[in-house]
């Protein structure tokens, strides 16, 4: 048992139930203890964390998080709780003796952000972000292929989330901007960790147009109305004139693939698509006509996943990579820095929109 790293969640609504059920399928983590203010979601949680095969006989479960670290029942926590609690909770936890993963977005503001790379750079534990569509398959193909040069330099990556509105949360928190960071803070900031991390370059600028124009319009609550945007598109520039491209629309679920991924380069282009898991593959062979080259097409998979969850089996490996970080056998794969940069290119986005201008990532940084 000394192998096993014993987690604790922090929080377990939706998404904290996701990484219970992601623990459970995984070899050598267990989760011993779990908290949640609500009483009815805490219960969920430790239902959920009863349900594995080597659940121990006794599960801490705790209102406060600061009673569950002091439980002395943890090894490693996950973070799951609503966005504008991550500062608070990351100011006891990163000070405390166990390994963090926090999931995005790291928090809502770069100044909060710039201070949890401090606190983590003074600990000895992996703190780690949870990006986990860096771990969807077709998407971790298209990332290596990059990294391979199989289309040289990347210039160009545009990403298309065309989805459905956000969903229901305990007391509908994410409704409002001050508390998510913002939908380019709160909805994308993995997307802006994506093309920061397949352009392979720290981004200099960005602009952006968006808006609120179909949902939550006519939503109250407690006297504020639902101010949080539906739509945008948002270029990030890199140095050398490359540039990534975001095109996000929240109230177009009737569409056939959730999200398009593309990465050009001077040799050609590569493609991700979600849900569908299908990788596409196109080498130029370009001789002066004006003849279009015909894509390799594969539907990807990963053998190694045990349990799909709400996001294609990218949890799961996230996890996977994560046991090995806290075991010392990998580097940390989406660092804080990662964590905060994706923030930056978010909080940029909307200074863009309410502005109406481009914004330097020098003013944020």
């Amino acid at each position: 048992m000394s192998d096993v790293i014993r987690y604790g969640i922090i929080g377990t609504g939706m998404m904290g139930l996701e990484h219970i059920y992601n623990i459970n399928a995984i070899e050598g983590g267990v989760v011993t203890a779990v908290s949640d203010p609500f009483e009815g979601s805490l219960a969920e949680g430790l239902k959920a964390a009863q349900e594995a095969s080597d659940a121990p006989d006794s599960i801490g479960a705790f209102e406060h998080h600061g009673e569950l670290l002091e439980s002395g029942l943890v090894d490693a926590v996950v973070i799951v709780s609503p966005n504008f609690t991550h500062k608070a909770i990351l100011d006891d936890v990163l000070t405390a003796d166990v390994h963090t993963l926090i999931e995005k977005p790291m928090c809502t503001t770069v100044d909060d952000c710039k201070t949890v790379v401090e606190l983590a750079g003074e600990s000895s534990k992996v703190t780690q972000v949870g990006m986990e569509y860096r771990y969807m398959p077709p998407v971790a193909r298209m990332i290596r292929e990059v990294k391979a040069g199989v289309i040289g330099e990347p210039q160009m990556m545009a990403i298309r989330e065309h989805r459905f509105p956000f969903l229901v949360k305990v007391g509908d928190w994410n409704r409002f901007s001050a508390n998510t960071g913002g939908t380019l803070v709160e909805k994308c900031c993995h997307f802006f960790d994506l093309m920061n991390l397949t352009i392979g370059a720290q981004p200099i600028r960005v602009m952006a147009s968006g808006g609120q124009n179909v949902n939550h319009l006519d939503e109250v609550y407690d006297g504020k109305t639902s101010d949080i945007l539906d739509n945008a598109f948002v270029v990030v520039e890199y140095p050398g004139g490359r540039r990534a491209m975001l095109d996000l629309c929240m109230f177009a679920e009737a569409t056939e693939h959730q999200e398009e991924m593309s990465v050009t380069g001077p040799k050609g282009k590569l493609e991700a698509l979600l849900p569908k898991s299908i990788f596409k593959k196109g080498i130029r062979n370009y001789q002066g006509g004006a003849d279009l080259v015909e894509p390799e097409i594969e539907e990807i998979h990963d053998d190694e996943i045990e349990y799909e969850g709400l996001h294609h089996g990218s949890s799961y490996l996230e996890h996977i990579d994560f046991l090995a970080a806290c075991r010392g056998e990998r580097d940390i794969e989406v660092t804080v820095h990662d964590g905060l940069m994706a923030v930056a290119v978010g909080a940029a986005a909307h200074m863009s929109i309410d502005q109406g201008r481009v914004v330097d990532l020098s003013e944020l940084l």
